[in-house]
């Protein structure tokens, strides 16, 4: 966000904690911070607030900007500000937290709260139609389970109507995208109570999409030299002790009991522990480097259930994981091997991309295994990766992995939206904490490097992206019905059969439709999505035929079977979007 926008969206955020407290008067005022695209405020209400009522906030709040308020800050004592605060018990929970003798407020009209700011300097900056509320979201205080469920009001921001407009129309087209929502009507998958949130049930026909996502990233791994490994989903602690996993994500794992030992199992979250064993198996010679692992294993993370949202944030999931062993010297080669496979998935999937370089932040140190010594030369070494390759990037403080910096690929949807999908990280800790060596030319036990990278990250998670993407109208490769025949009459329905078959001996997913009116079935595969309809009557026997619509294009006119079967097959192979 740029330093006006930024302050814009914070000052709304108070404009409409204003607007609340002057139509409910026992709201009782937790944080409204300044987020992408606008504004959130988190209230303790003192009834409750539904989406319909949101326009008369947004019409209180137009009134106050009509004003020119100011927004004028003061420093003052802790003391006075818990008197000026006295009803409101999470502001003076966070004075009472706060470093020092004083704290800073912003009065705008009547309407005072405790902020560091920065604010714009009066309401009369803010244009009336530039800002939208438009939802209400139960929030914990502070993120915690622990704590009270406080209402939080979203709003939209931006500074100027165009921009406001656009972004409406971008969610009204997210909210026909919703991958819940097509899940369902296009029968993908499903949640069950009785099996748990967090934990899909995917259909004959999600499976289908998954494994060709999945298919996809094997042929692309498989084309660099990687090799796929199976490893268990439960392991004993002492595995992610060793890693540095247990004392930083033990609290995001799941548990597991035993009826006959008292010792600790955790589900994995991840996989890299597992390879260093199966690397560790055998002594490795230098001359056996690099050795690359690709692993499909199912994974667990214990995610809140508030956070949990579709498929693409899960309990239950995989990934296209894996992990390179290699020397010092074939780093670069690993980086650039593993950055061709991601280029070319995404220009398979029709996504745009750019790196983000994810470094560690030396102001948190604790956060991170390892010393400062190890986090500056791996990220030099990425660094020049990126340079040397001429990839443009962007730097993100903060983002490294606990054991090394990484190469993020953020990639962008039809809609424009970007979404972290793909991860390379360099690794000099993890194989130094579980003493993995190898014996170089000399003789001499070295300890190998660690690459760990993802080509599209958790398929699960990518298929909720993917069917967003496409609208639930996916390319033909992967349509889990790339073709349903049609016949118009009964006496058309052995023909139809026969084409059907022709099109199931080559693996070409198809169905054949023989009840309802010719009308009726031809709106149900286009509402499912099909890629192609292969109508036949009369004409089409005669003549040895179908009669081809496709999806998007209408009719194409009569083909030999022969003739579409070459058409579907070449685009299945090039993998047509």
């Amino acid at each position: 966000m740029s330093d006006n926008i930024d302050k814009l969206r914070h000052s709304l955020a108070h404009v409409m904690a204003a607007a609340v407290l002057e139509m409910f008067p026992k709201t009782k005022l937790g944080m409204g911070p300044a987020v992408e695209n606008g504004f959130y405020y988190d209230l303790q209400l003192s009834k409750p607030l539904e989406e319909k009522d949101l326009p008369e906030i947004e019409k209180k709040m137009k009134e106050l900007v009509a004003q020119s308020l100011k927004f004028e800050k003061k420093n003052i004592n802790k003391r006075v500000a818990k008197k000026l605060f006295a009803v409101q018990p999470y502001k003076l929970e966070l004075i009472k937290e706060l470093p020092g003798d004083t704290v800073s407020i912003y009065s705008t009209g009547e309407f005072v709260d405790l902020c560091k700011g920065p604010h714009i300097k009066s309401t009369k900056e803010i244009l009336p139609n530039t800002f939208k509320l438009t939802k209400v979201a139960g929030a914990y205080w502070k993120g915690s389970e622990k704590n009270k469920m406080l209402t939080r009001i979203y709003g939209l921001a931006f500074e100027t109507e165009k921009e406001l407009t656009d972004h409406l129309a971008i969610l009204a087209e997210a909210e026909k995208r919703d991958h819940r929502k097509l899940g369902e009507s296009l029968d993908l998958f499903t949640f069950s109570e009785l099996v748990g949130p967090g934990l899909p049930l995917y259909t004959f026909k999600g499976t289908t999409v998954l494994n060709e996502i999945k298919n996809y990233s094997n042929q692309l791994q498989n084309a660099i030299g990687y090799q796929e490994v199976q490893t268990p989903s439960m392991n004993r602690a002492e595995l992610f002790k060793v890693s540095g996993h247990y004392d930083k994500y033990k609290d995001d794992m799941f548990r597991v009991c035993s009826h006959y030992t008292k010792e600790d199992y955790y589900l994995k979250p991840m996989n890299c522990p597992q390879h260093t064993q199966i690397f560790a198996s055998k002594q490795r010679s230098y001359k056996d480097l690099p050795i690359r692992m690709a692993d499909f294993s199912q994974l667990h993370r214990d995610e809140k259930t508030g956070e949990l949202s579709g498929l693409t944030r899960l309990r239950g999931f995989r990934q296209d994981d894996g992990h390179a062993f290699c020397r010092e010297d074939q780093i670069k080669d690993e980086f650039k091997s593993v950055l061709s496979a991601v280029e070319k998935a995404m220009k398979t999937y029709g996504m745009n991309y750019k790196i983000r370089l994810s470094l560690w932040d030396p102001k948190q140190p604790e956060k991170y295994l390892g010393d400062a010594k190890v986090w500056k030369k791996s990220q030099q070494l990425l660094e020049e990766i990126l340079v040397e390759n001429k990839i443009e990037y962007v730097k993100a403080v903060g983002e490294a992995a606990i054991y090394g910096p990484k190469m993020d690929l953020i990639s962008k949807d039809s809609l424009g939206r970007e979404w972290q999908i793909s991860t390379i990280q360099l690794d000099f800790i993890m194989p130094e904490r579980f003493k993995l060596s190898y014996i170089d030319e000399t003789g001499t036990q070295k300890t190998p490097v660690m690459i760990h990278r993802a080509l599209v990250g958790s398929p699960e998670r990518f298929f909720g992206i993917l069917i967003e993407h496409y609208a639930g109208a996916f390319p033909v490769w992967m349509a889990p019905i790339q073709a349903v025949v049609l016949p118009i009459g009964e006496k058309h329905i052995d023909y139809a059969r026969s084409v059907r078959n022709s099109l199931r001996e080559i693996n070409i997913r198809t169905e054949m439709w023989k009840d309802d009116t010719l009308g009726k079935k031809i709106r149900s595969a286009e509402m499912q999505k099909i890629p192609y309809l292969l109508i036949v009557g009369d004409r089409e026997i005669e003549a040895k035929t179908v009669g081809v619509r496709a999806r998007g294009k209408g009719d194409l006119g009569a083909m030999k079977t022969d003739e579409f079967i070459g058409k579907i097959k070449e685009e299945i192979a090039n993998k047509t979007n």
